[in-house]
């Protein structure tokens, strides 16, 4: 067992030799603390203490995956700099729609209003939102803007997004965000891969992700093998060829790509299939991917984030 005292300092003492156990009527905590953090610095340690972290509805009626080890999570972190690389400030919209699934499953709106929540804690950062598609203002002033909903694809939103890229911003598209509508062929030049109704195929349950053809770029370093319970979508219209796979995961006997980027004119954009339960929010090393995508599209070190990875995801040691 480990016993600290008021000074801080923590010995190990084995169970077997303690007689006896009372209860101290004094505090650990340091004299003076109040005084010496004050007011504001007071306020934002209890707020970080007694506030829940912002996480996704836990209301699926099925059996959750287990939580990740503390020791997987820190696997795929290893390497980010020490110090941290130089970051500047950044502006990121998320896009959300209507809910159009049972619990648990495709929740846009609460996955909006958790991902503010989350992303707004990381320093040199501005969150907005946006419902179905970004206003005009977001489009001149977003550096990226994260679509997770089922959008509707349109010539108009065509150019809004063709001048976006060429400005330079990034996209980044989670799960059913890749559905083109009547237009697949056209949004699958824009994103790499496109979902079309009738066509495409979807599967749910266990899935293992190789990423042998991302581990060496930043988003998926430290990634191998790696096993999600989700929903693949596979027989995607649009050109392989032209998008950089990250991982890819087997159907009909052949591997599917999962994740990728693509890099159009001056923009970026990341593409991650998986998304389908609220449950791959809180998966860390989900947030590790869909982190270093959204920090990879703004062309910023992709280890901006890591500290997002932690609260509110599930994890055990």
């Amino acid at each position: 067992m480990l016993v600290g005292d008021a000074a801080g300092k923590v010995v190990a003492i084995n169970k077997a030799d303690v007689e006896s156990m009372t209860a101290s009527t004094k505090s650990i905590m340091p004299e003076g603390l109040p005084k010496t953090l004050g007011p504001e610095k007071l306020k934002d340690l209890m707020t970080f203490l007694l506030t829940d972290p912002p996480h996704m509805p836990r209301d699926y009626p099925g059996q959750p995956p287990a939580p990740r080890t503390r020791a997987e999570v820190r696997a795929v972190l290893a390497g980010a700099p020490d110090p941290p690389a130089k970051v500047r400030p950044i502006r990121v919209v998320l896009v959300a729609g209507r809910k159009d699934h049972g619990p648990g499953e495709h929740d846009y709106p609460a996955w909006q209003k958790a991902w503010k929540e989350l992303l707004a804690a990381a320093d040199g950062i501005e969150v907005g939102t946006a419902w179905d598609f970004p206003k005009a203002d977001d489009l001149k002033s977003a550096d990226v803007l994260v679509f997770y909903q089922q959008g509707t694809w349109t010539p108009e939103r065509a150019k809004d997004i063709d001048a976006f890229l060429n400005r330079g911003g990034g996209l980044v598209y989670l799960h059913y965000a890749v559905d083109g509508g009547k237009d697949a062929p056209g949004f699958a030049q824009r994103i790499g891969l496109a979902w079309r109704g009738g066509t495409s195929k979807f599967r749910h349950g266990p899935l293992e992700l190789g990423f042998e053809t991302g581990d060496r770029h930043p988003i998926g370093r430290n990634f191998g093998k790696v096993k999600f319970t989700d929903e693949s979508y596979w027989q995607l219209v649009g050109d392989t060829s032209k998008v950089r796979v990250l991982a890819s995961g087997v159907e009909d006997g052949k591997p599917q790509p999962l994740f990728w980027t693509l890099e159009p004119v001056k923009g970026r954009v990341f593409v991650s299939i998986l998304g389908h339960y609220s449950w791959m929010f809180d998966d860390p090393l989900f947030r590790v991917l869909i982190l270093r995508g959204i920090a990879w599209t703004a062309r910023e070190p992709v280890d901006r984030f890591n500290d997002l990875v932690w609260p509110g995801s599930a994890i055990r040691d």
